[in-house]
């Protein structure tokens, strides 16, 4: 085993631990590697990057678009789910990375509501 292997098998091992199912075929692969998230996961990730880029920009998108690109993803996941129409590595890519933007915002609303409210107390 080479020193290449060592560091997939301790990705992969991170990623099983992140929760991801690690499917092979719903996952990339680079220089015969598999990613050690599947490619929903990946997007998710890479959106949360973007959203975060965003908010340090002074950028935000309102609690209702963030809630409708997390159905995007959703309704992507649903739609494999019920076999309605199989979904492929990069749609999954796409849509995660829509749903990790929306969930993003989400969780950064719902902070700064909570801390809105710890501060109404103190005053």
């Amino acid at each position: 085993m080479n020193k290449s292997d060592l560091i997939w098998i301790k990705l992969m091992n991170f990623g099983h631990r992140l929760g991801c199912h690690q499917m092979e075929e719903r996952s990339f692969h680079f220089k015969g590697y598999q990613f050690p998230v599947c490619a929903r996961c990946t997007g998710v990730f890479l959106g949360e990057i973007i959203a975060i880029l965003l908010l340090l920009l002074g950028i935000k998108i309102n609690i209702f678009m963030s809630i409708a690109l997390l159905l995007i993803m959703g309704f992507d996941w649903f739609i494999q789910y019920i076999k309605l129409l199989p979904s492929t590595n990069i749609r999954r890519l796409i849509t995660g990375t829509f749903g990790g933007i929306g969930l993003t915002f989400i969780y950064y609303y719902v902070i700064v509501f909570i801390i809105n409210l710890i501060i109404s107390f103190i005053h």
